[in-house]
């Protein structure tokens, strides 16, 4: 009898050990960049606009009209912090301005 206790007793333990679960820390997987779509009402929208940043990287971006920015438009991927932006096309400055981005940000960049 008492060596059946002793079998109810290890088994009880071991059942209530084996649902606890030590706690995992877990670090989403976030990427330190920020993003830049480029948005346009009527005159620039599906045209392809230059764009430099910080006077050095410089990428050709597609501009999507403003009513369909936040379901289709391509966004291009920059570097954290305070960026210098200008947007181009046909030799003719667009837009120009100092601009500062978190992590994970979409910042539109409204085109005339």
């Amino acid at each position: 009898m008492k060596r059946l206790s002793y079998v109810f007793a290890a088994l009880t333990v071991l059942l209530t050990l084996s649902g606890c679960k030590a706690p995992v820390a877990q670090q989403g997987g976030k990427e330190d960049m920020a993003y830049l779509l480029f948005v346009s009402p009527s005159q620039y929208y599906n045209k392809v606009v230059q764009v430099t940043v910080d006077d050095a990287t410089s990428f050709d971006a597609e501009v999507v009209k403003a009513k369909k920015a936040s379901r289709k438009g391509k966004q291009y991927g920059i570097g954290t912090g305070a960026r210098s932006i200008k947007v181009t096309s046909d030799g003719k400055v667009l837009y120009q301005k100092k601009i500062f981005v978190s992590s994970q940000e979409v910042k539109q960049i409204i085109l005339p």
